[in-house]
């Protein structure tokens, strides 16, 4: 009984030692992924990685992470428009069968879905910033983005009737959605009167309806679906064959 006491204590010692050790060394490749994503998308800041899963060193042992999670905050992605970009508050990926070499100078995972936050106030630069004429003697543009209730966004139209600048912005709903893997699509709902003057449709959807391209995301990822919420709209993000680095 002693022996047996003595061998439990001592397993009990090297299961504690290889738990410290595990999580030592998932400290050490989380560092090392997050800095070789840094330098592969250029980033501003360091990026969140965690890597999911125990034990981790039959996982390295492998050559394949079960799940690793990456957050990234500020993130400017492509517009499609030369230099131009537009910044994602908040971009969470989460990879799934992560194939690594040992140096971590390659990483691939088999699959990844996440979400990507885009202020309204960044999406507005997008929009029709500058006076457009709607009708003989109205031109109007748009001045805010905001949360419309519903997955709707409240797009405002500031418009001016015979020099006249009405005293308040007119409220358009609008749908958002997704297109083409790489686009948000904003499109009124309906076409409102201003000053009770009814305006040619397809005239003022120049105004309302606009269209912000993204691509460049981190490993290939495509946008799948967007809804608006309260601080901006939500795009939910997938990818298959996602490279991180190499």
């Amino acid at each position: 009984m002693r022996a047996l006491r003595i061998l439990l204590i001592v397993m009990a010692i090297l299961a504690g030692i290889f738990v410290v050790i595990d999580r030592i060394a998932v400290n050490i490749a989380e560092g090392e992924a997050a800095d070789r994503l840094k330098a592969t998308e250029n980033l501003a800041t360091t990026p969140d990685v965690s890597i999911k899963g125990f034990p981790f060193l039959t996982q390295l042992a492998g050559g394949t992470l079960d799940e690793v999670e990456v957050g990234i905050e500020d993130y400017e992605a492509g517009t499609g428009d030369g230099a131009k970009k537009i910044r994602i508050a908040d971009l969470r990926a989460d990879l799934h069968g992560v194939d690594f070499s040992t140096d971590f100078s390659s990483a691939v995972a088999d699959s990844a879905t996440g979400t990507a936050t885009i202020a309204y106030d960044d999406l507005l630069k997008t929009a029709k910033s500058e006076p457009g004429r709607v009708a003989p003697g109205i031109t109007a543009r748009v001045v805010g983005l905001s949360d419309g209730g519903n997955g709707k966004i409240k797009v405002e139209v500031e418009a001016t009737v015979l020099g006249t600048k009405l005293p308040k912005p007119v409220a358009v709903l609008s749908s958002v959605a997704v297109v083409d893997g790489d686009t948000v699509r904003v499109k009124a709902d309906a076409v409102p009167e201003f000053g009770g003057v009814q305006i040619v449709e397809s005239s003022l959807r120049q105004i309302t309806d606009f269209e912000q391209r993204i691509d460049g995301l981190p490993g290939g990822i495509r946008l799948d679906k967007v809804e608006a919420a309260q601080d901006g709209v939500e795009i939910t993000v997938k990818g298959s064959d996602v490279r991180l680095v190499g």
